[in-house]
């Protein structure tokens, strides 16, 4: 029997348009990452520290909703108790730079202002914790899910709260920003660049992950579990292994993100910042890899921009939300990249 040749079989090739998609997308993206990149040295040069800082909460902002894009986008994991990881990350560097500060000892430990110390200690313990909550919560599906991840995160804050020494509901300073081996960290642009390069990181992990035969698994997890079942594959534990790894991208934003703002307080624990992540997923793309960049910096410039001129922001940005509902499902990126959805 005469085979066709491999570029003659129609359902071998790629769908008409789909390399000028990607290129496309290629454009959407680079341009993005430029931007933030560009932005900040621009600052620097004006001497604006301000500007600079600001794009820091940005990357930051996008890195911990990266994280939640992970279970939210690509697992179907509707989260809403990623601000436990968030404060969670933080409250480890603000307590580490605190005892490293007075030379206490923290559960028989001494505390330290080394950021590599830091960022193993926060990703370590806010794996901990999610293999524990997903262990419990991955157990329900829909509404079920979603109230218990935020009972657990508002427990965290209701802890953090009740936590004296740690300044409860006052929260904690953190008095000297914790240092890093060959780096200035007080210098805002060499800070700036460490919350970059954890973003860019981040989105390069989540992006061969993806690709991989695990996001191959975790999205037939995501589409069809029973599926996947029948292939012989537990839905389970790629779902808690993604969300494990999802709490772990959140809680190093947070322990950044506490270096950023010199201060920790239950408000990172609180589900109003849960909420603000998925606002954020929401409008940049959900399931789109560089969805939560898109839309850090619309969120982060509408709440500098608008609550500079009203304390009502957020209606406007209700508005630009049901925009994007209604309108452009896949977010910002989908409207600037094309509507396939693609990582």
């Amino acid at each position: 029997m005469t085979r066709l040749p491999p570029t003659t079989n129609p359902a071998a090739q790629p769908p008409s348009g789909t390399g000028r998609w990607l290129d496309r997308q290629r454009l959407v993206h680079g341009t993005l990452l430029t931007l933030m990149l560009l932005a900040p040295v621009a600052a620097h040069l004006l001497g604006e520290i301000y500007y600079i800082n600001l794009a820091s909460r940005i990357a930051l902002v996008a890195m911990a909703a990266v994280g939640l894009n992970l279970a939210i986008g690509f697992g179907g994991m509707v989260s809403f108790g990623h601000a436990a990881y968030f404060g969670l990350g933080g409250y480890v560097s603000g307590i580490s730079a605190y005892h490293a500060f007075d030379g206490s000892l923290v559960m028989g430990l001494p505390g330290s202002d080394d950021m590599l110390v830091i960022w193993l200690s926060a990703v370590l313990l806010c794996g901990l914790l999610a293999l524990v909550i997903g262990a419990i919560s991955l157990r329900t599906t829909g509404v079920y899910f979603i109230m218990i991840t935020l009972a657990f995160a508002q427990m965290a804050y209701y802890f953090a709260t009740s936590w004296p020494d740690y300044g409860g509901e006052d929260g904690l300073p953190i008095y000297l920003r914790n240092t890093l081996p060959g780096l200035d960290t007080n210098h805002a642009l060499s800070f700036f660049l460490v919350c970059f390069t954890g973003l860019v990181l981040s989105l390069a992990f989540t992006s061969r992950l993806m690709r991989s035969r695990f996001g191959a698994a975790l999205t037939m997890a995501r589409l069809n579990e029973t599926r996947l079942a029948t292939a012989g594959i537990s839905p389970f534990p790629i779902r808690l292994v993604a969300f494990v790894i999802s709490a772990m991208i959140t809680g190093l934003a947070g322990a950044l993100y506490a270096e950023l703002n010199g201060f920790v307080s239950p408000s990172m624990l609180s589900w109003h910042l849960s909420g603000e992540l998925m606002v954020i997923v929401i409008l940049g793309g959900v399931g789109r890899l560089y969805g939560p960049l898109a839309g850090a910096i619309l969120f982060v410039m509408m709440e500098t921009l608008l609550g500079g001129l009203t304390e009502y922001w957020q209606f406007f940005l209700g508005l630009v939300l049901l925009g994007v509902v209604l309108f452009a499902r896949q977010g910002v990126i989908g409207w600037l990249a094309g509507s396939e959805r693609h990582v």
